[in-house]
This record gives C-alpha cells, sequence and structure tokens, in this order.
C-alpha cells in the first residue's frame, strides 16, 4: 500500500535529495512544507521533480509555509492524511546563527515545536523523525568518535537549537507517545548545494584561480577534518531507517526511549586533503592558506567525528566519499549557476 510523507524543508539541500530517492524507489506520495527563504531554492526541488515522468511529478505537492506560526486549519487539510514526517526544516549556517542566535533559535526551537505538536494530534501517523547534526556533540578531540547518546557540548547557537529540538522530540515521545527517531549526519555535500558551502566554495576558487582558506590548529599545522557524506547515502539511510523496524531495537546504556542513529561518512577527510583533490579533478594548482580556524572563525570547531557502528550493525553502510565527490566535482562545473552567490 502506497505511503505518504511530508518533508519539511523540501527545497533545501539534502531534503530535495530525499525526494529524489523516494521517487526513484516507491511509489509514495510527497508533500513539502517550505517557506522557500534563501536556503530554501524551488529551483532546486524543481530540477529534480522534472526529471520525472508527469505521473511522478504528480506525487509531489509544495505547501509554503513558515514553521515559526502554527500550521492553520487550510494547511492541514491541503496537507491531508499522512503516515511519515520528516523534519528536515532548519537555519543551518553557522556563521549566521552566531549574527543572529535568536532568529536560529525561533527557527529550530519553536520551529520544532511547531510541527511536533501537529504531529501527536494525528491518526496513524507512523514515524517522525528529526534530522539533526554532529555539532551537538560539540569538538572531538583526536581517536573520539561520539556514539548516539554521548554528552552533547554545543558551540555555537546552530548546535545549540538543534540540541534544543532534539529534546523536545525525545519529550513528545515520552509525554505523548509520539513515534520518534532522530539522526545525526555531519558535512553533507553533493549537486545543488548553496554556495556558500566548503565544497562549492573550494571549486569556485580553485576554478577561479583564488586562495583557498583552510581551517587548522592554531599552529597551522594540522587541517580540520571530517566525515564526508553525499546527500544520496543521506537519503539512502533516511529511507532504510523508515522502513525498518526500530521497535525490535534494544534502548541503549542510557535506557533511552526515543531512538538516536548516526549517519556517518565512510572516510575522515581533511580539508586540505579535500582541497587537493578538487583542485587534481579540476586539473589546477591549489592555492591556499592554512588558517587558525578558531581565531577566525570563533564558534567552530577543528574536528567532528561520529561513531557509525550502530548503523553498519543494522545493515546500512555509506559509500566513499571520494567516489562520490569526483563526480559532483565534474556536474558542479557542468552547471556552474549553482555557484552563483
Amino acid at each position: 500500500m502506497s505511503k505518504k510523507i511530508l518533508i519539511t524543508g523540501g527545497a533545501g539541500f539534502i531534503a530535495h535529495h530525499v525526494i529524489d530517492k523516494i521517487l526513484f524507489t516507491t511509489d509514495w506520495e510527497v508533500v513539502t512544507l517550505d517557506r522557500l527563504d534563501f536556503s530554501g531554492n524551488l529551483n532546486r526541488l524543481k530540477e529534480v521533480v522534472d526529471s520525472y515522468s508527469l505521473n511522478d511529478q504528480k506525487r509531489v505537492k509544495v505547501v509554503h509555509h513558515d514553521l515559526k506560526a502554527e500550521l492553520n486549519p487550510q494547511i492541514k487539510s491541503t496537507i491531508g492524511k499522512i503516515d511519515y514526517i520528516a523534519h528536515l526544516a532548519a537555519g543551518s549556517h553557522v556563521d549566521r546563527s552566531i549574527d543572529y542566535p535568536l532568529e536560529f533559535v525561533m527557527d529550530n526551537v519553536l520551529g520544532t515545536a511547531h510541527i511536533l505538536d501537529y504531529a501527536r494530534n494525528l491518526d496513524h501517523l507512523e514515524m517522525f523523525t528529526y534530522f539533526s547534526t554532529d555539532e551537538v556533540f560539540g569538538p572531538a578531540p583526536k581517536g573520539i568518535n561520539y556514539k548516539e547518546n554521548d554528552r552533547y557540548n554545543s558551540t555555537n547557537p546552530y548546535s545549540a537549537t538543534k540540541a534544543g529540538a532534539e529534546e523536545l522530540v525525545v519529550a513528545y515521545e515520552n509525554t505523548y507517545g509520539l513515534p520518534s527517531f532522530i539522526t545525526h549526519t555531519m558535512n553533507v555535500f553533493g549537486e545543488r548545494q548553496n554556495a556558500e558551502k566548503y565544497i562549492p566554495m573550494v571549486i569556485k576558487r580553485v576554478k577561479d584561480d583564488e586562495i583557498v582558506t583552510v581551517h587548522a590548529n592554531k599552529e597551522k599545522t594540522i587541517a580540520g577534518s571530517r566525515h564526508y557524506i553525499h546527500a544520496k547515502d543521506v537519503a539512502n539511510a533516511l529511507l532504510f531507517l523508515l522502513q525498518y523496524d526500530i521497535s525490535i531495537l534494544k534502548p541503549d546504556e542510557t535506557g533511552a526511549k526515543c531512538q538516536k542513529f548516526n549517519i556517518v561518512g565512510k572516510d575522515e577527510i581533511n580539508n586540505l586533503e579535500l582541497a587537493q583533490f578538487i583542485a587534481k579533478v579540476q586539473n589546477r594548482e591549489l592555492k591556499y592558506n592554512m588558517v587558525d580556524f578558531h581565531s577566525l572563525r570563533p564558534g567552530h570547531d577543528l574536528r567532528y567525528a561520529l561513531d557509525g557502528t550502530k548503523m553498519a550493525d543494522m545493515g546500512w553502510k555509506p559509500q566513499s566519499a571520494f567516489k562520490r565527490l569526483e563526480s559532483v566535482i565534474k556536474w558542479t562545473l557542468d552547471n556552474d549557476q549553482w555557484l552563483i552567490t
């Protein structure tokens, strides 16, 4: 029997890849709720949806709404009956959160409260999933990869608001019995990413023969590192989890009822190595400066790292980032309108 999923932030970078995955592998209907601001680009979603048949295109409905406000009866009626909610809408730019922290509280905490309150009053909702971030755990010292229920240590307003929203999801499951799970992922890349993000920014600077800034330690000897992951792998993981019977999973040693899952890239890559690879694919010389990341960007961390053992034990694994990255670089150069800031 066909399902229907509500995806918040559907015109956003990661969510539009999720919609692509759903259209390609299922017969589900999709309703996307989006306010269509600078991060929610309708052209991004249109490019994907238009690549499908007319019948498949009809499976996608776009509803304009800003989650800083409650869902009114008209919006609820337009959405109709749904089986799943994937809450991906969020303010996600760390620098912007540092400049405008209250805006992020409204978007990420209040917005989550509004979609949760809508969800708890639905009949027959099978699952609510909240898409969170590795940054809730804060910096990861060398050799440390955080597990799903390790302590949080937010270092900027963005990560703090995502952590706060997570606690609301947990509370709604504990209080109202809302079936839920939470995902953490990190440094997602792919086609149609916002141009100010690191990978498209490096692609453009290498292309234009400009200097690339590489964040490093105070001594400027060790570049920051991340477990980069393609958005297609994240979409695969999300569909994997929605179709997995998570009720068979036992709570971990914390006894937490709401399950959490780390969606982790296969390879930990430092940012200098990444920039060098991008230059190599373009057959260009890399011009770069190593800079003290924290003095340049207070509220940022040198290394993030998650433990992906739980998902691996369940049978899910991502592809190599380098295999994905080469095709993304070439695609972006061929579609350079996505490099315009």
